[in-house]
């Protein structure tokens, strides 16, 4: 039997990365990447022209173009622009050359500014959303929809399966450690670390630290990448709609700012104190998604919060 040819789009970003340790041990499956230099996924002919090459079987959608608040507001054309065509050429090409199954990793950020919490599928499309980086939140949205409407119009004549998750924030192996644009948690990490090595009286904290968010182990998030994509369609079809097919991702808790800083200052072995800054925006007062769909269709996360930091922490002391 030949091998089943997955494409990962995206390999070097957190999600690709983390697709590819799970994968690759795996027997009769052959990993296909591209680098950017290789194949820009921008580009409508050379991504056809890589399908009709490759013959691939399965694709994971994990490439786009990322980024904090800052290079949110700075290029909202880039982000809706790179995005949209990331999205339409690689989910397009797929179907012109024969691909079944597709999975599109979204973004939490799809939902209303002030949708309710813990927010359901269902609450996509409800409200406004967070004007930040709502480009981007755009195009995450018509990836959904992309996807949902091929399954619409092609599912039956074309026996396809083009699928959706929209994973909660994710943290762990590969993330972006940077001083002024990264996540709260590798942010944290890193702030932590330079006061045990600088042996500070204190580490800043921005917000008043009561604002809840939920996060997930990257590794976890690759499993439940690789388990909706292998759900067969009855089991699928059982927790999904057809115009609310999207599945969220999330570790199924939360905790506030301050005792995630409580925790990371363990794990790094910070002695010194944690302080708030008050003057700072805690953005919404929570974020929680709501992941029960996932749940009942046989997925939980396997790896602590604890755990995941402490790989987080030795993951940022190979990066220095």
């Amino acid at each position: 039997m030949a091998n089943l040819k997955i494409f990962i789009a995206g390999h070097r970003g957190m999600v690709g990365s983390a697709l590819i340790r799970l994968l690759q041990n795996q027997k009769e499956i052959e990993i296909i990447t591209r680098d950017r230099a290789e194949l820009d996924l921008v580009n409508q002919a050379e991504v056809q022209n890589f399908f009709k090459k490759e013959k691939i079987n399965q694709v994971y959608l994990a490439a786009a173009k990322v980024g904090g608040i800052y290079a949110n507001n700075t290029f909202p054309a880039e982000f809706i622009y790179e995005n949209l065509m990331i999205e339409i050429n690689v989910i397009n090409s797929a179907f012109l050359s024969g691909v079944k199954e597709l999975l599109f990793l979204g973004s939490s950020c799809i939902y209303p500014k002030y949708a309710k919490q813990p927010m359901k599928e269902e609450e996509l499309l409800t409200g406004k959303l967070e004007p930040t980086n709502e480009p981007y939140a755009i195009s995450k949205i018509a990836g959904i929809k992309l996807c949902e409407s091929y399954n619409r119009q092609y599912s039956k004549s074309h026996s396809i399966n083009y699928r959706s998750v929209m994973p909660t924030n994710l943290y762990g192996p590969g993330d972006n450690y940077h001083p002024e644009n990264s996540h709260v948690i590798p942010g944290l990490i890193r702030r932590f670390h330079e006061a045990k090595n600088t042996k500070a009286p204190f580490v800043t904290v921005w917000g008043t630290g009561t604002a809840k968010r939920e996060f997930l182990y990257i590794d976890d998030m690759a499993s439940a990448c690789v388990h909706i994509m292998n759900l067969d369609e009855p089991t699928f079809n059982e927790q999904t709609k057809k115009i609310i097919s999207h599945i969220n991702a999330g570790s199924g808790s939360d905790l506030t700012i301050n005792e995630l800083a409580e925790i990371i200052k363990a794990v790094v072995g910070y002695e010194g104190d944690i302080k708030f800054d008050h003057t700072k925006p805690d953005g919404s007062p929570r974020k929680f998604i709501d992941s029960q769909r996932l749940n009942n269709l046989g997925w939980k996360p396997k790896v602590s919060l604890k755990h995941g930091l402490n790989n987080a922490y030795k993951d940022f002391l190979k990066s220095t």
